[in-house]
Order: C-alpha cells, then sequence, then structure tokens
C-alpha cells in the first residue's frame, strides 16, 4: 500500500524531464498589403536539433505565390515568408498545413485590411481550415483560451510550482488563498507586459521560475509536517512568485502573438485558459491527495519528501540550465 501511495505523488512529477516551458505551436499569417498582395508568414517548430523542411502552407485556390517562399532558422523553429497575389475574396478558400508533424497545434491569422482579424487553431485531425466571410467573434476565445490551457497542462514549470504549492500547503481554504493569490499576481505581470507596461529579459525570468520551484521543493522536504514562514503566510509566497511567472507567461504568449484589434480578448482568453488549467491540476493533486491519504497515511510524509527531492531535482538541473546558456 506504501508503494502506491509513492506512485500516486510521483506520477505528478514523472513527466518533469520533458522540456520546461513548453508552448511552441506554428503559426500562419496571411497579411492583406493591398488589393490583390497578401503576405504570408509562418513558423514551423523543430522536433530536435538537425536540418529540417519548410513546409509551405497549403493557401487559397485564387491565390499563388509570386515571391519566395524565404527561410531563416529561429529558435527551434524555420520562420517562411512569401508574398502572395490573390484574385477576389478569400473566404470559402482554404489555409493550413497538409499535415502537422510533431502532434503540435498551429494558430492562423488572416488579417484582411479594413476587416476584422480571423483566428484559427489547427490540430493534426484537422490541418487546414476553410476562411469564413463573416469571422466569428468567438474565434479569438476559442484559440486563445485553448492556448492557456494547453501551456499550463504542457509547461512543466509553471505546472510543477502550483503542485509543489498544493503538496505544500494541503490546506483547503490555505490553498484557495494561495492560489487565488498566484493568479492575480500572474495576472497583473501578463498583462503589464503583454501591453507594453512593463517588461523583463527572458533569460532572467526563466531563471528565477526555477528558483521558486526550488525554494517549494526546500520547503516541502525540510518542513515535514511543521511550519515555516511559506506555510504561515503561502498566500504572499504565491503572490511574489506569482509575478515571476507572469514574465513567463507573456514571454510565451509573445512568441505567437496577439491579432490586432482583438489584444483585450486574446489576453483574457489566455489567462482564463491559464487559470482553467491550473484548476484541473490543483483538484487532480487534492484528488490524489486525499487517495493517498485514506489509503495509507502513514506512507504519506515520505512519499511528499521523495516528491519533494524530486521536484528540487528536476527544477535544480532548469535553474543551472538557464544560468549557463
Amino acid at each position: 500500500m506504501r508503494w502506491l501511495v509513492f506512485a500516486l505523488l510521483l506520477a505528478l512529477v514523472g513527466g518533469s524531464a520533458a522540456l520546461a516551458d513548453e508552448l511552441r505551436p506554428g503559426f500562419i499569417e496571411l497579411r492583406q498589403l493591398d488589393s490583390a498582395r497578401w503576405s504570408l508568414g509562418w513558423k514551423q517548430p523543430l522536433a530536435g536539433a538537425g536540418p529540417a523542411q519548410l513546409v509551405v502552407p497549403t493557401i487559397p485556390r485564387n491565390c499563388r505565390i509570386v515571391e519566395g517562399p524565404h527561410r531563416r532558422l529561429a529558435a527551434l523553429a524555420l520562420v517562411g515568408s512569401a508574398t502572395l497575389a490573390c484574385g477576389g475574396a478569400l473566404a470559402g478558400g482554404r489555409i493550413g498545413l497538409s499535415e502537422i508533424a510533431g502532434g503540435g497545434d498551429v494558430l492562423v491569422r488572416v488579417a484582411p485590411r479594413g476587416e476584422r482579424v480571423q483566428s484559427y487553431r489547427l490540430t493534426p485531425a484537422e490541418p487546414t481550415v476553410e476562411l469564413a466571410s463573416r469571422p466569428s467573434s468567438l474565434q479569438v476565445w476559442k484559440s486563445y483560451g485553448v492556448l492557456g490551457i494547453e501551456h499550463i497542462l504542457t509547461g512543466w514549470d509553471h505546472l510543477l510550482f502550483v503542485i509543489a504549492l498544493v503538496l505544500l500547503v494541503r490546506r483547503g481554504w490555505a490553498i484557495a488563498r494561495a492560489v487565488t493569490a498566484f493568479t492575480i499576481a500572474h495576472s497583473l505581470t501578463l498583462a503589464g507586459t503583454t501591453l507594453g507596461l512593463i517588461g523583463l529579459p527572458g533569460p532572467p525570468v526563466e531563471a528565477a521560475i526555477a528558483l521558486s520551484i526550488v525554494f517549494l521543493a526546500l520547503e516541502l522536504v525540510r518542513t515535514g509536517g511543521g511550519t515555516s514562514v511559506t506555510l504561515r503566510y503561502p498566500w504572499a509566497i504565491a503572490f511574489a512568485f506569482g509575478l515571476v511567472h507572469g514574465f513567463g507567461f507573456a514571454g510565451a504568449l509573445q512568441e505567437i502573438g496577439l491579432p490586432e484589434g482583438e489584444v483585450p480578448a486574446a489576453l483574457l482568453a489566455f489567462n482564463l485558459g491559464v487559470e482553467t488549467g491550473q484548476l484541473m491540476i490543483v483538484g487532480t493533486v487534492l484528488a490524489l491527495l486525499a487517495i493517498a491519504g485514506r489509503m495509507a497515511r502513514p506512507a504519506l510524509a515520505p512519499a511528499l519528501r521523495i516528491a519533494g527531492y524530486g521536484i528540487g531535482i528536476t527544477a535544480s538541473y532548469w535553474l543551472v540550465d538557464r544560468l549557463i546558456v
């Protein structure tokens, strides 16, 4: 029974050797230049190091490439660009990719002059989309909301912070206050950075995020059922570190960009998606703690300590890696 408790808690950190902040969706942007010309830009995430072939997106049938495609290498991605000549409206045409390699998502933005920007999210099951004549106002909410959920669920550094916080506090109302403080804090810096009001360089932010996880892991290992400043004031610690994590969320969002004219909606949708994913994680951890407490309470304390070591070792690796790069 004790090993079952270990397994339940270690399952929370078992995948943490993955990339720490994994929000690298591809994107395709089609922007109208004049009555007949459009600029096409796209980012193709790379699965790893080594050469890769640039995949040119599928474009509407009434469009043709007149310049390009051009290719350049960016961080973990290939970036392509081309100029299109299009005859007539694009409504009813399809845009996307023949297939989406690696199982990721692709965000599509189509920006006609003087009209509302259209936003779509492509998946491996639906790698192309038909352009609408009248875009729905829900497009941005759906696309960026899902991206927010994916970011918190696949961004292991933010995820491990929330997991460690719940494992450390473990008290219902205390967790609620701490998670609320974390949410308010990272929402403030996410909005401020995205709107250009504040900002910090990416490398120090990523290192500070890793350090915040190391801090909670040390608290988890050290307290052993005792008390500490973090346990007395978890909301304050969560708020302080939430400000730093907000800069990390903003950096991820800046990589994919925001649709012109829809920035507030996209920002709010992304943040609500992050909160939805965060609540899913909090609920899952609390459920596992409740199961472990009922089935083998004596094994819970050592299991939490082992989980703390696992989280701390992973975050320490990220910290060193981010400091030396």
